[in-house]
């Protein structure tokens, strides 16, 4: 199977022009057939070829408020140090986005040294995996460039010397852990291989940009101390829980992603068990030893005064009486601790029982661990039936999709041994589940195929492990390098279970189900938890699925769902400072719209359907002269063009055990006047390989923007204002002069209504009567007043949510309309209408706002009256 990658995401690519937009004005790369004695983008010395930033800092603050206007981010006053930072929500595609960048990048300016410092394994693998997957498509957007992807390793440190002086495009990936302890890490250190230089010599001569990802975990001192020795010319910070936001680019945040639809839908079913208190209950929490005394926190009931409940106590040594902790409860007579033994981690009492940390004695623990199990196998083969319905006729024939569910345990043992209880109930349940006739149709596998484990191991034996080890190390390894494998339909494992996986680096994007087999509560946090299943699952074409019915994701949870909803909403708050609210469905309180009897007869229905069931194409056509005269203006208005400058940097050097270190004292900067030794590149063999239009109306442009004088000033800083200037009035344009037409033969069935049924929260379906469903999902407050308001006016006759495949084509991408209806005052009308909470908002949405244009333009093809109203009373 080969997964293929969409290079036309309006939001990556919006954040990848943000961070090569921050370098405006540094010179333009050379091109193939341009011959110069030295390379603006590159810094030579005795130890190989660096990068070199031309551009000093007074432009970078200049180019980074510019790109947070855009991005409609707070400006920066002042430029805090060279680190710039990205966030974007788990699942959207941030190491693509920051992988392309650095194409991007090399492209245009012509920089060559890269280093990516994650801060796991995990991580680190998952790159690994993705510059492999990725390369093939890389190559085809970037010119076929050569590029030389490696991970660092200390046993092979003469490679360090061909990253520094290759010319080639260089990547190189290193965990923050192989060099943030100068007394014992390799780079630090002389070597005779490398005519005894230290390894790190030749990284600070290449001068390279350095990429973190989940930088969140790489801010303590000797972390950033760390990443500074690597004498970067600037460093850019990737992740969707950012600790701090230095100089921030761009922001993709939960509420935004989720809203548009770019990761799966959450859902929560929750397995709970209401304590009866007719037995005696323990639970052993935790146990910690001082130098002094051994102690263990365990849950008991106790009698409080509105009767009993489960609370928490701690205990120190031996001799605590249950019986007196619990409120002289009769149940826990002959329950005195005998000893607590912290080097096994276990608590025994007088009577015999002992208790390892995460056993309970007397509740139900297991029970809800058994039923957990089996609602995600009931889950699993529900979502794989679901989706053998709906997927054959939406896509290319025979395209299947992979359905995989992730279990979590605290226990290896548990499932890693024959006999452990969870593969036990595992295998149980599945065989009971599997053969019910409702199944039948999508032919389960045997049971010894469908699951397996990936864990630690010591001498071959899984162990339970904190999850930074070496040892699972390489089982993220394994499981990161399985990651194709397991999207493939004809690889049966269709089960994991795994251990102390669940942070940054992990996930798979055909996860739709997610259970925690905890013996306690889980202190994971949730957005860790549901981030390893949030990626849009891939077909067996190797496409994206976007039907909005297949990509939700279940968490099957041993905690009510207000209780993993607030905690989950809180996380998201605190960390990104938006709400999250309303936006996570409780699995046992969700309600699927019922299609009306007769539907199909519906006379309004029917007449409304013929109208917009069209599929169209769309042509382009703009007047070139126009374009000519508004991008030849726009330029003639760019900013005023800057020298290229040189700083000059003077550090001490002082002589450590360690070796050299530098310490910089002063910066003095001069300006480049000798204008004759500019070399002016190809200027519009390069805007023309950005732009796609002739050389003639480029320059046309050119020279009717009053401004090719400018140009030995500063090539580059002058193409990055052309290309914007053209691509800003291009667009325009283009949807300006967008025409569409009726595709013969190309209809949207009515009976997919009927295939592809529509579930939500209770909270989020508005009762309605006249429409051919008996409820209506709504996305917000201002849909939900929407089609209340409609549902009661006498002039509406019909009116429908146009479901998440109604889709029209746009050079934007795919645009999904909002509502279609029909209204009768002295004769009947058909209408599709777009629903905003404010029509100014999308002047600062520019696609957005030129995906419903685009909208218009297809409608008005087919004859259909179409606007945009913030209230139902403008119907």
């Amino acid at each position: 199977m080969k997964i293929k990658f969409d290079s036309n995401q309006p939001y990556q690519r919006e954040a990848i022009e943000s961070v090569v937009n921050l370098f405006e004005g540094q010179p333009l790369k050379a091109g193939t057939f341009e011959l110069t004695l030295a390379v603006a983008s590159e810094l030579v010395s005795e130890l190989g070829l660096g990068n070199r930033l031309a551009i000093n800092e007074n432009t970078l603050l200049a180019n980074l408020r510019a790109v947070q206007q855009v991005n409609n981010l707070p400006e920066s006053e002042v430029l805090s140090g060279l680190n710039f930072s990205v966030e974007m929500e788990t699942g959207t595609g941030k190491t693509y986005v920051y992988i392309r960048t650095l194409f991007a990048l090399h492209q245009r300016y012509g920089f060559t040294k890269f280093i990516i410092v994650v801060p796991s394994v995990a991580i680190r693998e998952g790159v690994m995996t993705s510059l492999r997957l990725m390369s093939e498509h890389l190559r085809g957007l970037y010119d076929n460039v050569v590029v030389d992807a490696w991970v660092y390793d200390s046993k092979q440190v003469t490679k360090i010397r061909q990253f520094a002086q290759s010319n080639t495009l260089q990547i190189l990936v290193m965990n923050i852990d192989a060099f943030n302890k100068q007394a014992n890490n390799v780079i630090h250190q002389e070597r005779d291989q490398l005519s005894g230089r230290r390894p790190i010599e030749f990284i600070q001569a290449a001068c390279p940009i350095v990429v973190l990802d989940e930088p969140q975990n790489m801010e303590s001192e000797q972390a950033k101390s760390a990443i500074a020795s690597l004498n970067p010319i600037c460093t850019l910070r990737y992740s969707a829980t950012h600790r701090n936001l230095y100089n921030q680019v761009y922001k993709l945040d939960p509420v935004r992603a989720y809203d548009l639809k770019l990761v799966k839908r959450i859902d929560v079913s929750s397995v709970l068990d209401d304590p009866d208190f007719n037995q005696p209950f323990i639970q052993i929490q935790s146990i910690s030893a001082t130098k002094t005394q051994v102690s263990a926190k365990l849950i008991i009931d106790f009698n409080a005064k509105d009767g009993p409940q489960r609370k928490a106590f701690s205990i120190k040594g031996s001799g605590a009486d249950l019986f007196s902790l619990s409120g002289e409860r009769a149940s826990y007579q002959n329950y005195i601790v005998d000893e607590i033994n912290a080097a096994d981690g276990y608590v025994s009492f007088t009577n015999g029982l002992s208790l390892y940390v995460g056993q309970s004695h007397g509740g139900r623990t297991d029970d809800v661990l058994r039923i957990q199990i089996k609602e995600t196998i009931r889950e699993h083969l529900d979502r794989e039936l679901k989706i053998k319905k709906l997927l054959p006729g939406t896509t290319e024939p025979n395209v299947r999709l992979k359905v995989l569910s992730l279990f979590f345990i605290d226990r290896v043992v548990n499932y890693a041994s024959e006999d452990g209880k969870i593969r036990y109930w595992f295998e149980q349940a599945y065989k009971e589940l599997s053969v019910l006739p409702k199944y039948r149709e999508i032919e389960p596998l045997p049971v010894e195929q469908v699951h397996n484990g990936y864990f630690a191991a010591y001498k071959g034996i899984p162990k339970d492990t904190r999850g930074d080890t070496s040892a699972d190390d390489e089982a993220y390894e394994l499981i990161m390098r399985d990651k194709e494998r397991l999207l493939s339909p004809d690889e049966p494992l269709r089960f994991i279970f795994s251990h102390s996986a669940l942070r940054e680096g992990w996930d798979n994007p055909n996860v739709f189900q997610i259970c925690t087999l905890n013996e306690t509560k889980s202190d994971v946090k949730k957005r860790q938890e549901i981030g390893r299943g949030l990626r849009l699952p891939v077909m067996s074409n190797g496409e994206r699925c976007f039907d909005e019915s297949i990509n939700r994701l279940t968490v099957i949870a041993n905690e009510h769902y207000d209780e993993f909803a607030r905690q989950l909403q809180t996380e998201i708050e605190e960390e990104c400072g938006v709400s999250f609210a309303g936006r996570i469905t409780n699995k046992k309180e969700t309600r699927t719209a019922v299609l009306k009897s007769g539907w199909k007869l519906n006379e309004d229905f029917k007449a409304l359907w013929d109208r917009i069931k069209h599929r169209t194409r769309y042509a382009v056509k703009y007047d070139t002269p126009t374009l000519i005269e508004r991008a030849a203006n726009k330029l003639a208005n760019s900013d005023k063009l800057e020298y290229s400058r040189i700083s000059v940097q003077k550090s001490k050097v002082a002589v450590t055990e360690e070796g050299l270190e530098t310490q910089l004292v002063s910066v003095r900067e001069a300006e480049v006047k000798d204008v004759a030794s500019v070399t002016i590149p190809d200027l519009l063999g390069y805007l023309q390989s950005k732009t796609d239009l002739t050389r003639r109306t480029l320059a046309g442009i050119l020279i009717q923007s009053g401004r090719l004088d400018e140009v030995r000033y500063n090539p580059q800083q002058f193409l990055d204002q052309a290309q914007h200037a053209i691509m800003s009035e291009l667009r325009t344009l283009m949807v300006d002069g967008i025409k569409y037409e009726r595709v013969d033969g190309r209809d949207y069935e009515m009976l997919l209504f009927e295939d592809r049924e529509v579930t939500s929260a209770l909270a989020n379906m508005v009762d309605v009567d006249n429409s051919i469903f008996d409820s209506i999902e709504v996305d917000s407050n201002v849909e939900r007043e929407f089609a209340e308001i409609m549902s009661r006016r006498q002039d509406i006759r019909l009116f429908i949510k146009l479901p998440g495949w109604f889709q029209i084509n746009t050079p934007l991408g795919n645009y999904n309309p909002d509502w279609a209806i029909v209204k009768e005052e002295d004769e009947k009308v058909y209408l599709v209408r777009e629903t905003k909470g404010s029509k100014e908002e999308l002047k600062l949405r520019a696609s957005e706002w030129a995906k419903i244009q685009c909208g218009k333009a297809h409608f008005d093809a087919l004859g259909i009256d179409y606007s945009v109203v913030t209230f139902a009373d403008e119907v």
